[in-house]
């Protein structure tokens, strides 16, 4: 097993390799100059050639990008061209609101979409699995800024059971932290829900057909045991893929979700670095991301080899 992971984790590294060297082509083919939004509108031209030289701007990109690798190898991710932070200060700073978002919010995924798929998958054609189907459908299409909107209104301003915005820190303050969470996670949890719900069923349908299945059944076994012991543990495999994947994409930030609800994560980090021309924060969130993104895969690999005996007797 430890092989096995040692493995996964060397074929990272030239995976974040690729990622740092398409990230860093692509930003510098954007439109603007950073320099000119840092220096203000009384700048000069000296001034303007100080802060080119301090950020090795005037050097040609394959050294720039040595330069940023050799410190991002070291832990440096550099400093911020608008705010003139350290990007590894300002990742620490927004990375615990976007796991503590993206933990609440595969919660509740978990919690919507896997039973409402099991329940459709067992009644398939019934008006259980299209009820199921049709919440899957009104998950996937309704934006998620509309229905952050509307649970605010209703939650929040009419009812007045829940914050409308803002965010307080977990270890602070955890029950007001939790209240300020609720509400995003469930609007980004139920949209993953819809995605879980349609694989989880099509992945129970797949093995409720399976002949050991019709065996089980001729056996005695009772349906709940069947259905839960041994179709939904075989129908384990797709679901975890999808959830890791789901659980990488909450990580990179939800953009809308967060201007909506006013809670300071990667996504609202991310925008104002782009608009903004900052570079360094530009590649250190793509790396953290991907970061994020393998580490979760590398998750999902370990649960497939503790899900499946016939992996773990092939390591």
């Amino acid at each position: 097993m430890y092989t096995y992971i040692g493995k996964r984790l060397l074929l990272a590294i030239p995976t974040l390799l690729i990622i740092s060297v398409f990230v860093f082509s692509l930003q510098k083919l954007l439109p603007g100059d950073p320099v000119l939004a840092m220096a203000g509108e009384d700048r000069s031209p000296q001034v303007l050639e100080l802060l080119r030289e301090k950020y090795r701007l005037n050097d040609p990109v394959v050294y720039q990008y040595g330069y940023w690798l050799a410190g991002a190898v070291k832990g440096d991710l550099g400093i911020s061209l608008r705010t003139n932070q350290e990007v590894t200060t300002l990742i620490a700073e927004k990375l615990p609101v976007t796991i503590q978002l993206a933990v609440m919010s595969i919660v509740f995924a978990l919690l919507i979409g896997i039973p409402m798929g099991i329940l459709a998958a067992v009644k398939k054609n019934t008006a259980l699995d299209l009820v199921a189907n049709f919440i899957a459908l009104c998950g996937l299409s309704i934006p998620n800024f509309w229905f952050g909107i509307m649970l605010i209104l209703f939650i929040s301003v009419k009812l007045g059971w829940l914050p409308a915005s803002g965010y307080a820190p977990f270890f602070e303050d955890p029950l007001h932290s939790i209240e300020t969470m609720i509400m995003p996670a469930f609007v980004l949890g139920n949209a993953l829900a819809a995605t879980l719900m349609r694989h989880t069923r099509s992945s129970m349908l797949s093995v409720l057909s399976a002949d050991y299945i019709r065996t089980a059944r001729a056996k005695g076994l009772s349906e709940r045991a069947v259905v839960l012991q041994h179709s939904f543990r075989n129908a384990l495999l797709p679901i975890v893929t999808v959830t890791a994947l789901l659980f990488g994409e909450l990580l990179a930030g939800a953009v809308l979700t967060e201007q909506i609800f006013t809670i300071p994560g990667f996504g609202k980090l991310i925008v104002d670095a782009v608009f903004n021309r900052d570079y360094a924060v530009v590649q250190g969130i793509v790396l953290c991301t991907a970061t994020g993104f393998i580490m979760m895969n590398l998750v999902a690999d370990v649960l497939y080899v503790l899900l499946n005996p016939r992996m773990r007797t092939a390591l």
